[in-house]
């Protein structure tokens, strides 16, 4: 084969391999000083941390992980035989290449060929290492020291080091824009308010900086871009962002997690997680009355065949919560209950008339009903009842005479004490109507609800003294000693 022949199959295959990448993953270990034993590839997926491959050592510490399909883009690490993290890498375009490492000399040991991009993180790693370490000791020294002097000198040595650290991290952003290095930059870049003197009126304005501060946390980051999802930084973003920057009330919310969601739609890896992700944190959410933004997910997305991906015990699951919930979301006209009093006469819920009403759902068998039901009474016979509110206590299970043993013992007077009778539970379910568990989403006892005159939910699950904050803010009266 004369040598022209050979250059241009050469140049023939650069063209090919350009045209056409390379399937599949491919990477080589070299990992000193191990002679055998199975290592293990691991990824980051929002805060959970799972495996992807694993690959066996040979006598010289070599081994392969590989695939013929390519692996999703994101933050990578290596795992030792004993299953402690060796170190970190990136995956992205390039999923062909050979790391080596001392693993008694990490993070500076490890050498990357073939990979450019984990030749720049190495580096960048090592350098953040070097200057944590100057952070460390700043720290330590801060708490031995005695003069204002002193401490002065250590804090600006220490926010020198964090300076660097964000000037690196730019001169790298810059370097190699489109990187997934750089987009992991953006999501560590906090914005940056501007001073006093350029806010309006030259003065610093608290609401300007938040505004500020919000409507540019997200900047340079995609929503569509799946790499995000499989780093150990997005997910503590999206935290601090729904939780100090995102109004709590669920119409907030709902136009937040709507334009993520719609961004992210033309990648479904993407979609999936952020759905996930947002169902997750409102199904059973941290303040009350969120559990509408769950329900708004549920109609909008899951419903109407957006979200596959549910296993089938899941979407269970989501459609008996959702179902649940849809009826006594606040500001919702509460269900009617059709129960009988303690003996056997009709007490209806709509036909009690009081300008608030509690409920409480509880059984006189639950250890917990018995230690809070008893402090519901005395707020209720010390306060409540003087205000003109109106106490309808559901027996929800434990058995009638437990019931009645229990408000005997307890002296509860004054209570509307009702619960279900069999026929009409058989009635409800032979209509194929819901009933009150699933009406109030009764899964647990005891749980107290307000309703105001009209029978409409204005809380929901609090304790009896949050109810009670609740009801003097109502009244508008200051809280009682």
């Amino acid at each position: 084969m004369n040598k022209y022949k050979i250059l241009f199959l050469a140049t023939l295959s650069c063209l090919l391999l350009k045209a056409y990448p390379q399937s599949g993953y491919s990477i080589r270990l070299h990992l000193k000083p191990y002679t055998s034993g199975k290592v293990y590839l691991g990824y980051y997926y929002g805060k959970i941390r799972a495996l992807a491959d694993s690959a066996q050592l040979d006598a010289g510490g070599e081994g392969v992980f590989s695939g013929k399909e390519r692996l999703p883009g994101g933050v990578y690490f290596v795992v030792s035989p004993s299953r402690a993290v060796l170190f970190e890498l990136l995956l992205d375009s390039l999923q062909h290449f050979s790391v080596a490492a001392d693993t008694t000399d990490l993070p500076g040991s490890v050498i990357f060929t073939g990979s450019p991009d984990n030749t720049v993180f190495q580096t960048y790693t090592r350098y953040t290492a070097t200057k944590g370490k100057e952070i460390t000791a700043g720290q330590k020294e801060l708490a031995t020291v005695h003069t204002k002097a002193d401490s002065a000198r250590i804090k600006e040595k220490m926010k020198k080091a964090n300076t660097e650290i964000q000037d690196y991290r730019q001169t790298l952003g810059i370097k190699y824009p489109n990187s997934l290095l750089s987009t992991l930059f953006q999501l560590l870049k906090e914005p940056v308010i501007p001073p006093a003197s350029k806010q309006p009126g030259g003065k610093y304005d608290s609401l300007f900086a938040y505004h500020f501060f919000k409507d540019h946390y997200w900047d340079g980051v995609s929503f569509s871009d799946e790499r995000l999802s499989r780093t150990p930084v997005f997910e503590p973003r999206l935290d601090k962002y729904f939780h100090d920057l995102v109004p709590p009330d669920p119409d907030s919310i709902e136009r937040e997690t709507d334009m993520m969601l719609l961004e992210s739609r033309v990648s479904k890896p993407m979609f999936q997680y952020l759905l996930v992700y947002f169902v997750q944190k409102y199904v059973n959410p941290e303040y009350m009355g969120q559990d509408a933004v769950f329900v708004h997910l549920f109609e909008k997305y899951i419903n109407t065949g957006q979200a596959e991906f549910f296993t089938e015990k899941y979407r269970k699951f989501l459609d008996n919560r959702a179902y649940s919930l849809m009826a006594n979301l606040i500001g919702a006209p509460a269900a009617n209950l059709e129960m009988v009093d303690t003996a056997g006469a009709p007490r209806n819920l709509y036909d009690v008339q009081a300008p608030y009403i509690v409920i409480c759902f509880w059984d006189p068998t639950c250890s917990h009903c018995k230690e809070i039901v008893p402090n519901v009474d005395s707020i209720f016979q010390a306060k409540w009842k003087q205000e003109g509110v109106k106490l309808y206590g559901v027996m929800v299970d434990g058995g009638r005479e437990a019931w009645l043993q229990f408000i005997k013992d307890h002296n509860l007077t004054d209570w509307i004490h009702v619960y279900e009778t069999k026929e009409h539970l058989d009635a409800t379910e032979k209509a194929g109507q819901p009933n009150y568990r699933q009406l109030y989403d009764v899964y647990q006892t005891p749980i107290l609800y307000l309703l105001d005159k009209d029978k409409r939910i204005i809380a929901k699950k609090l304790t009896y003294q949050q109810l009670d904050e609740v009801i003097n803010l109502k009244m508008r009266k200051p809280k009682s000693n």
